[in-house]
């Protein structure tokens, strides 16, 4: 089966979010390490971003799963208001919001909906270094919010059904795409989306004077431009380097 990198949030130096002598740092490396041992126990190999109180910048968290053979990334964290007791509710946040990606938010949201959290949905977050630099499907979870006390409540007292959930969710999307058996074919890689149709054009024509093929895709209320199609994943990977290097953000997606 597929490998999963999971990807416990902020750690070291970096509490994350705090309230009442709770940092984030710690609920997201508890809640990572319990998830990969229900995957592990389920037949996945998993890997880890961090297993101990260190410090990774958010380039690096993708860069060690660049580096590794995942299939997969998962970053876990929990999320926080500026004033105490405002929101409940875990809410997935992605690249964009199709494939694999979209399937993880749906399938996780859904079963933390289940334990109790209140299902706050999908949310379209680009700029976020861990969603935008990994070359995999990657998915980050906001699992409640760490200063409202109901959120709380439900990851302390429901923890173990809590990592079961979102473990739930992930073998779901890992079944449901079954990368394994070639149920996906072919792979392009992306540069960029965009809210407003007019830039994603800009970039795409600037990557055809380059000599690339590059195309303009709907993604839900968004637009993805794409440079080629390609039928193997060494392919892309070719394409993606020579993209880099002519000093374009690429990175390689399932179509």
């Amino acid at each position: 089966m597929a490998t999963v990198m999971i990807d416990a949030g902020h750690g070291g130096y970096d509490n994350g979010a705090s309230f009442d002598g709770r940092a984030e740092k710690n609920d997201t490396l508890n809640l990572a390490l319990a998830v990969g041992n229900i995957l592990e126990n389920n037949g996945v190999d998993v890997l880890y971003t961090r297993t101990t109180d260190i410090y990774q910048s958010p380039t690096e968290k993708a860069n060690i799963a660049n580096r590794s053979d995942a299939a997969y990334f998962i970053s876990i964290h929990r999320n926080s208001s500026t004033e105490p007791e405002t929101y409940s509710g875990v809410q997935t946040l992605v690249y964009a919001d199709a494939g694999i990606p979209a399937l993880f938010a749906k399938n996780i949201n859904a079963e933390l909906e289940k334990v109790g959290f209140t299902n706050l949905g999908t949310e379209v977050r680009p700029n976020l270094a861990v969603l935008r630099r990994t070359n995999m499907p990657a998915a980050l979870l906001e699992v409640g919010f760490i200063n409202t006390e109901k959120d709380n409540r439900i990851f302390d007292l429901k923890f173990p059904e809590v990592a079961q959930a979102i473990a739930n969710g992930i073998l779901e999307t890992i079944h449901g795409a079954n990368l394994e058996s070639n149920e996906v074919d072919r792979y392009s890689v992306e540069l960029g989306t965009f809210m407003h149709h007019s830039n994603a054009e800009g970039l795409a024509k600037n990557v055809q004077k380059d000599g690339y093929q590059c195309y303009v895709e709907p993604v839900s209320q968004c637009f993805r431009v794409c440079a080629g199609t390609y039928q193997d994943m060494e392919s892309a990977k070719k394409a993606q380097k020579m993209l880099f290097e002519r000093g374009y953000e690429a990175r390689i997606i399932e179509q």
